[in-house]
């Protein structure tokens, strides 16, 4: 069976802030990104970062990014096989408002 997200064509607007947080919106996608920016870029690497995500949650949200064209998957032809991911050109036009997120939370965090 499919995943099928719920939010990612709800734009009746034709909004392209509405959009935006379809592609980026719930609790861990900004994170997501953001850990991969920083070279945390192994599933067991984002696990560690993000311990209260599910595997699948993971899994889930690693996928919907990717399909979205966010962050690409490397897949390396080695024994093991190894993958990291990497935040693609379009995924890091959105590193400027992570970042905002970011310093306001530092602020009112204090």
């Amino acid at each position: 069976m499919a995943n099928i997200r719920k939010n990612k064509d709800f734009n009746p607007n034709n909004c392209p802030v509405t959009h935006c947080l379809n592609l980026i919106g719930g609790k861990w996608k900004i994170m997501i990104i953001y850990a991969i920016s920083k070279n945390c870029n192994r599933f067991s690497k984002l696990q560690k970062a993000m311990p209260a995500i599910s595997k699948q949650m993971l899994v889930n949200q690693l996928r919907e990014l990717e399909e979205d064209k966010l962050i690409d998957r490397i897949i390396y032809a080695e024994m093991p096989p190894r993958v990291e991911y990497k935040v693609t050109t379009y995924g890091q036009s959105l590193m400027p408002v992570i970042n905002v997120l970011q310093d306001c939370g530092i602020r009112d965090l204090k």
